[in-house]
């Protein structure tokens, strides 16, 4: 049955007008970005099935050009929408921290962090460079790879902070893994950081790790 012929409060579009796109389940979303769907499967039946593919929705949105396109009723031009969507969410999420303290607002900077870093394939260590206010001023991913004490230059960070003419910063790396707990080494690497920027008056707020779910904070776990 086409979904035009669902009763109305089954619809996703009008469920999501009507009572808001939270209600909605995770194959709903998808079929209002898909449109349409394909012969023998409604929007809904075609988000259902590709969400059975991929496994969940995070490893839809994550995947390549490649793995996507090779899905039914998916390719390029749908790749390139999906895209453009969360560049939207990062740069709203990046706009919502520059209005105000990242210190009143620690589950927005979480957020952000997230989106930024989650879907990274390998670790990615970068700063969130702050204002004396605490404002943001700018991200940076600075360094790609194994990350450890070794592979972080202080002399880097300090000097992008110094262009930056940041105050403060917020040290954030992933974890590809999926476990965020901070190892031995990241508990180094943070230790030299805060060090060096000492010497330029620099204050590290906190270290956040992002994993496959919530992103720790060192500060919150006592480890800074």
């Amino acid at each position: 049955m086409s979904i035009r012929n669902w009763p109305a409060a089954e619809r996703p579009r009008e469920k999501l007008l009507e009572s808001g796109a939270a209600t909605l389940s995770d194959a709903e979303l998808l079929a209002i970005f898909l449109r349409t769907g394909v012969t023998g499967k409604s929007a809904v039946d075609l988000a259902r099935h590709l969400l059975l593919q991929f496994g969940s929705l995070r490893a839809l949105l994550e995947a390549d050009l490649p793995a996507f396109s090779r899905q039914l009723g998916l390719g390029p031009a749908k790749f390139a929408q999906l895209q453009a969507v969360l560049e939207m969410a990062r740069r709203h999420l990046a706009e919502k921290l520059q209005r105000e303290s990242v210190l009143e607002s620690p589950e927005a900077v979480r957020d952000y962090l997230k989106a930024l870093l989650r879907h990274e394939p390998h670790e990615v260590f970068g700063c969130l460079f702050l204002d004396a206010k605490h404002r943001v001023l700018a991200f940076e991913s600075l360094f790609r790879g194994t990350i450890d004490s070794a592979s972080v230059y202080p002399r880097q960070v300090v000097k992008r902070a110094l262009a930056h003419n940041a105050a403060a910063l917020i040290l954030a790396h992933n974890h590809p893994s999926g476990v965020a707990d901070p190892s031995p080494a990241d508990r180094v690497l943070t230790k030299r950081l805060q060090e060096a920027l000492e010497l330029v008056d620099v204050q590290v707020l906190d270290h956040i790790i992002v994993g496959g779910e919530d992103p720790i904070s060192m500060v919150e776990y006592g480890w800074m």
